[in-house]
C-alpha cells in the first residue's frame, strides 16, 4: 500500500527511483490504495498544483490496483500515532491485512506494530525489489 506522500512525489516529481518502485511493485507485488489516500491526493492537488488535475486522473487511471476502502468511523484505540490525520491510512492497511505500507512520513517509524511492515520507499525496493 502506498501512502499519499508517495503518490504525489511519483506523480509531480517523477524519476528513475519512483519509476523503479512502481514497475517492481506492479511487476512482482499487488498494489493497494486506499480511498483515503486517494481522497488526500486529490485535496493535495486541488491546494497546491490545482492545473495537474488530469494528470492525476491520468496516472491513476494508468495504474493497475485494489482500491480499499477507508471507514468513516474507525475504531480509535488500535494504535497510538503522533499526527492523528495519518491513523486513517494505517488504520485501513491493518483492516486491509497490507504486507507493506510505503511512506515517506517520519510519523510512521515510531511505531511499534507487526503488521504491516512500514518501510520508505528506497526501503522497499532494497528489500524487495534488488
Amino acid at each position: 500500500m502506498l501512502d499519499t506522500n508517495v503518490l504525489i512525489s511519483m506523480i509531480f516529481f517523477p524519476g528513475a527511483r519512483f519509476d523503479r518502485l512502481l514497475e517492481g511493485i506492479s511487476k512482482h507485488h499487488t498494489l493497494v490504495l486506499s480511498s483515503f489516500v486517494v481522497n488526500e491526493l486529490m485535496a493535495v492537488t486541488e491546494r497546491k498544483f490545482p492545473r495537474k488535475k488530469d494528470d492525476v486522473d491520468r496516472f491513476l487511471a494508468s495504474l493497475s490496483y485494489e482500491l480499499a476502502y477507508t471507514p468513516l468511523r474507525m475504531k480509535g484505540d488500535m494504535f497510538k500515532i503522533r499526527d492523528m490525520n495519518d491513523y486513517p491510512v494505517l488504520y485501513t492497511a491493518i483492516l486491509e491485512n497490507v504486507d507493506v505500507l510505503i511512506t515517506g512520513d517520519k510519523d510512521f517509524a515510531d511505531l511499534s506494530i507487526e503488521k504491516p511492515e512500514i518501510l520508505t520507499p528506497a526501503a522497499f525496493s532494497d528489500l524487495y525489489l534488488s
